[in-house]
């Protein structure tokens, strides 16, 4: 069934609606448990549209093995999916710093709230992003210190690679998970992929894990596979690693790759002069979990993240 969540007026006979697509067993009255899984918040963030799209499908396959609800948010961000803009077109906002909203408030921030109203006493919620058009992430879940305790049980579910526990909570406090965290509903937030693009590989990954994770909360009772074990780390054990020029950056290395501290992880390029400007080294020993994966860039631009320490 498919659910109007909010609509709103805009100028030339044009309406700001998010719809969502509710997911149950038939006759059921929403009795069992509730788990969301939204997406869209950033319009060029798509990696979420596939795993909306995949997980309708293989629910819809085998609803005899579903015991709860499930609710699909494709798009919060509508407009600024069809658009292909990060921000809400026309208010210049980022929708992921406006949580949780305000029903008084101005056009974005009333529909926060009836998106948090809509939200509100689910047991679970998966909040899908991709990396912007500069990076690439390995799929991977993102929590602060405060919320770790709680929702670390179920990250280690959604067969993810990585789990990144940081402690800036201050920089997350109008952000979509942090506000249904603060009102019980458990949110994990889910960073995987390149900004504008689709990797069926971490799609699937990742519904591979929703299904885990709802057959541990008892939504589902068909077969699932074994999730694999994320690594787990803190902010203490992850190098940066910047540019101090401008230029093209040539990546000497891979995702998941093991490197040593001062081994090469890619150079700057100048093209009119013919010379390299720049050598990156890895700050640390450890495992490369972002990369740069637009070549153009410019001092200050973040190249690559490593994961150092005793991570486990």
């Amino acid at each position: 069934m498919v659910k109007t969540v909010v609509s709103v007026g805009l100028p030339v006979d044009e309406k700001l609606r998010i719809r969502k697509r509710t997911i149950e067993p038939e006759g059921s009255g929403g009795k069992g448990k509730r788990i969301c899984i939204v997406t869209g918040t950033h319009g060029d963030e798509l990696e979420g549209q596939y795993v909306c799209y995949e997980l309708g499908r293989r629910l819809g396959e085998h609803m005899e093995h579903l015991r709860g609800t499930v609710d699909i948010y494709p798009a919060l961000n509508p407009l600024g999916v069809d658009s292909i803009t990060r921000g809400i077109p026309m208010f210049d906002l980022d929708m992921n710093r406006i949580f949780p909203g305000s029903e008084e408030g101005p056009v974005p921030e009333y529909v926060a709230s009836r998106v948090m109203e809509d939200i509100r006493g689910a047991d679970m919620c998966v909040d899908i992003h991709a990396s912007n058009i500069f990076l690439r992430e390995i799929p991977q879940v993102r929590m602060s210190e405060i919320t770790a305790e709680r929702l670390l049980p179920f990250a280690k579910k959604l067969n993810i690679d990585y789990v990144w526990v940081h402690g800036a909570a201050t920089v997350l406090e109008a952000t979509l998970a942090h506000s249904l965290n603060m009102i019980g509903v458990p949110t994990l937030v889910v960073e995987m992929g390149v900004g504008m693009r689709i990797t069926l590989e971490y799609g699937n990954q990742l519904v591979d894990g929703i299904f885990c994770l709802m057959k541990e909360m008892g939504i589902w009772d068909g077969d699932v596979i074994e999730p694999k074990k994320p690594i787990i780390s803190t902010d203490g054990q992850v190098g940066f690693v910047n540019a101090n020029h401008s230029g093209i950056f040539i990546p000497h290395v891979d995702h998941w790759d093991s490197i040593h501290r001062g081994e090469v992880i890619g150079e700057i390029l100048n093209p009119l002069e013919g010379r390299v400007e720049e050598v990156l080294h890895a700050p640390c020993d450890g495992m490369v979990f972002t990369l740069r994966e637009y070549p153009i860039v410019n001092g200050g631009s973040l190249i690559a993240r490593v994961l150092g320490g005793d991570y486990h």
